[in-house]
């Protein structure tokens, strides 16, 4: 029974450090740095802010556009790359088409982008390879074809690299939602607000542990090749802390996404983008702690490792916690293990009763599914470079 207790109790300790406990503890962290003067001169380089006698001349940006079949957006997002607050001349447009069989190519030049390369279908990785041959920026932007950046995201996003150390900087995407309809029960919203909240305090304590492929940047001379299934958000940041450098969250550069319009789409889409996770995880590097400091080491672990084996753990208590109450064991088994049974209930009824806290259970037990199955399929047929796009997200 103490085995039992033992395994019970440390997956939930783990379960909520990870959910809960790693957040509390960073901001207790940031809290204290902020009273000294060095915590206050990093934040302000974490944050993208310029520092005195920096250049106000802002350096050349190629801001790359992967695209696979996107003729809706195309247009649109060449216009808006166009119109960001940023001066022209220093600024090159470049839409890489990823096998494209629709009219992409065509109304990206149509709509004004400097270049556009028509690639053979190789996924959105080599894509952005090809794109980064051909750019000419000092630094190299990426965005979405569906991410539209506001007129200041350029600017803001540009502001990080004023600080030598800094090697990649993302900013953030805020996920459209609609008040009614399908896609007013996915609650990404409220997820990834709570993501960034952590992602800035990463950013300001060391370097991030992820970033989002919607708006990021990086040196042109610090651009990393990877394996085309293991995509840039989750594999530059810690490659760019293993080479050096740091990589940040810059908040004030903006862009917006419409949200997968139903929670089902949501899991298929971390579904597929946990394909992706566990090959960077298990094989990629993330998990040598080779170039990481003690402190960014233990940000992967605990934000990282422990979120992605969030379905293992959760397995684990649930299994103990029953074989705890068929033994016997105190009441407080027994407690736990109707909470536990309780969550499950409650999003199998958010199905039926759309009510914000059952919908939030739902999405919880959904997105912590998410990881076990990206698993699954990774290692029952491997992982595709190539993408397509979330439904309703154009």
């Amino acid at each position: 029974m103490l085995a039992l207790e033992i395994i019970f109790w440390l997956c939930v300790a783990l379960i909520l450090w990870t959910q809960l406990g790693y957040a509390l503890a960073l901001a207790c962290l940031d809290r204290a740095l902020r009273s000294t003067r060095r915590g206050t001169r990093r934040r302000r380089e974490a944050l993208g802010e310029r520092l005195p006698g920096t250049s106000p001349s802002p350096p050349s940006l190629s801001l790359i556009i992967a695209a696979h079949d996107e003729q809706q957006v195309i247009a649109e997002k060449v216009a808006n790359a166009l119109a960001l607050d940023y001066p022209r001349e220093r600024i090159e447009v470049i839409v890489a088409c990823d096998g494209c069989s629709d009219a992409t190519a065509a109304r990206a030049r149509a709509a004004g982008a400097d270049v556009v390369l028509e690639l053979p279908r190789g996924g959105k990785i080599r894509a952005q390879d090809a794109a980064v041959q051909r750019a000419t920026g000092e630094l190299v932007a990426f965005s979405d074809a569906n991410a539209l950046w506001e007129p200041a995201a350029a600017r803001e996003l540009v502001g990080a690299f004023a600080a030598p150390e800094v090697g990649y900087a993302c900013g953030r995407v805020n996920f459209l939602q609609p008040a009614h309809g399908p896609g007013a029960g996915n609650q990404e919203g409220l997820y990834w607000r709570y993501e960034l909240a952590v992602r800035a305090l990463e950013s300001r304590l060391s370097s991030i542990t992820a970033g989002n492929g919607a708006i990021y940047a990086t040196r042109r001379e610090a651009y990393i090749v990877v394996d085309p299934i293991m995509g840039h958000d989750l594999s530059l940041p810690f490659n760019m802390v293993k080479r050096g450098m740091r990589a940040v969250y810059v908040p004030t550069a903006r862009a917006s996404e419409k949200m997968v319009p139903s929670l089902a789409g949501e899991f298929q889409r971390k579904r597929r983008m946990m394909s992706h996770t566990w090959p960077i995880l298990l094989r990629g590097g993330m998990l040598s702690p080779r170039g990481y400091t003690p402190g960014y080491a233990a940000m992967i672990f605990s934000h990282r490792l422990l979120r992605y084996c969030s379905p293992g753990l959760h397995a684990l208590a649930l299994a103990a916690n029953i074989a705890l109450v068929a033994t016997g064991a105190g009441s407080v088994y027994l407690v736990t293990l109707v909470l536990q049974v309780a969550l499950l209930a409650a999003a199998l009824l958010a199905g039926v009763l759309r009510l914000r806290p059952l919908l939030i259970a739902r999405y919880y037990v959904l997105t912590t599914a998410s990881p076990a199955a990206g698993l699954w399929d990774w290692l029952r047929h491997g992982t595709s470079p190539s993408w397509e796009a979330a439904e309703g997200t154009r």
